[in-house]
């Protein structure tokens, strides 16, 4: 089970390569069919065997943390296997939200890369992998409240008792931002709607890390901050909103995640990380979590040449891509890593991913599964690769 973990939340902490190059993952990991099979009729709201339910979704859990733990990863998650999608997540755990009859907003974060490339786009959104659940749009419409305890506790009970079989260094648990949640309907301003969704979500965040978990927020959207502002407020007042969220619970217990959202395509208009880090370094977190591995930027370690990375800050660039199935060389990995710790100490990387490889449950997800554990390994011996060189260079034994 993991190491050091404790009741008091100041004890949980997100760990250091100290003697080694560690690794991690996302988060989201394929679920089995049976389970989707259930899943589906449950978020289409027909009847379905609940205890099937749970016992697959155990089962699913311990066989993912197994899975993980055998191909070198060091910190794991439970796959999200109980989870359909964020926006079926969402309103399993929060009051106030009812499906949009409006639809989708006219506004994307993907709008340069329709217009440029629509060709491309038509025929990648249109022959998507035939998903669980849609995302259909959210409306507030009452007041948010957590709701979510029951749900929440069972997924903790589940991590833990497969953690119970493995020897693996920590774990943690993704928990949605609260951000983009959906339309706002009921508060008077958009500031008032994001501030309940945050001091909501604080209840789960604050319970993961009293699980003994390091709880992971995932924020997708932030990178799409600068092309499509919803709620008009500005980056500023969103990152305001996340550490609203985070009050009262330790950064060296928050692992923060952002990505580009898109997977596979161009993704020529990205917004480059340097414009990204002093929002990130503003975030309560521990640790950052955010896209290396895809060719649009993998050159960005350059950015920590001028950055100067908080003492107290560790950084997990994505080593292995969400995007494609092609496995990553464990050489190209070590040479990234190698790269990241030379600027910011060998104690302050972990080696990571770019997003998590089924965000959405899915009957056929992008990258294959078994891909998806080759690339595990491939991360598990470039990350070994990097230590012994920076054991070489520095001259202390690294494990």
């Amino acid at each position: 089970m993991t190491r050091r973990r404790g009741a008091r939340l100041a004890r949980i902490l997100v760990k250091r390569s100290a003697d080694r190059i560690l690794t991690t993952h996302v988060g989201s990991l394929a679920r089995p069919r049976a389970l989707l099979e259930l899943m589906k009729l449950k978020v289409g709201g027909q009847p379905y065997d609940e205890e099937a339910f749970a016992d697959l979704a155990r089962s699913a859990v311990e066989d993912v943390i197994r899975r993980q733990a055998e191909c070198g990863i060091d910190i794991v998650s439970d796959g999200e296997q109980s989870k359909a999608g964020f926006y079926g997540y969402i309103s399993d755990r929060l009051s106030g939200l009812e499906v949009d009859p409006v639809g989708v907003p006219e506004r994307s974060v993907w709008k340069a890369e329709l217009e440029q490339f629509p060709e491309y786009y038509r025929e990648y959104l249109g022959g998507k992998a035939q998903t669980v659940v849609r995302n259909l749009p959210l409306v507030c419409t009452g007041p948010i409240t957590y709701t979510g305890q029951a749900v929440l506790q069972t997924d903790i009970a589940n991590l833990k008792s497969a953690l119970a079989k493995v020897a693996v260094e920590e774990a943690f648990m993704p928990a949605l931002a609260p951000r983009l949640v959906g339309r706002n309907e009921y508060y008077r301003s958009a500031q008032e709607f994001l501030e309940a969704v945050a001091r909501a979500m604080h209840e789960e965040y604050a319970a993961i890390v009293a699980a003994g978990f390091v709880v992971q927020i995932d924020d997708p959207w932030l990178t799409g901050l600068h092309h499509d502002d919803p709620y008009g407020l500005g980056p500023d007042a969103y990152i305001d909103v996340i550490n609203l969220a985070l009050e009262g619970v330790p950064p060296e217990s928050v692992r923060y995640h952002t990505c580009y959202g898109i997977n596979e395509g161009p993704r020529i208009h990205d917004v480059p990380l340097e414009t990204l880090v002093p929002l990130l370094l503003r975030i309560r977190a521990g640790a950052y979590s955010f896209e290396a591995a895809n060719p649009r930027h993998q050159h960005e370690w350059h950015v920590w040449e001028t950055v100067t990375l908080p003492e107290d800050k560790v950084l997990i660039p994505g080593m292995i891509s969400h995007a494609y199935n092609i496995v990553e060389h464990p050489a190209l990995i070590a040479d990234l890593l190698v790269n990241y710790a030379t600027l910011v100490g060998r104690e302050r990387v972990i080696a990571g991913a770019d997003c998590g490889f089924s965000s959405t449950a899915t009957f056929s997800p992008e990258v294959n599964p078994k891909v998806v554990w080759a690339k595990f390994q491939a991360l598990a011996e470039g990350a070994r690769l990097a230590s012994q060189r920076l054991q070489r260079a520095s001259g202390h034994k690294m494990a």
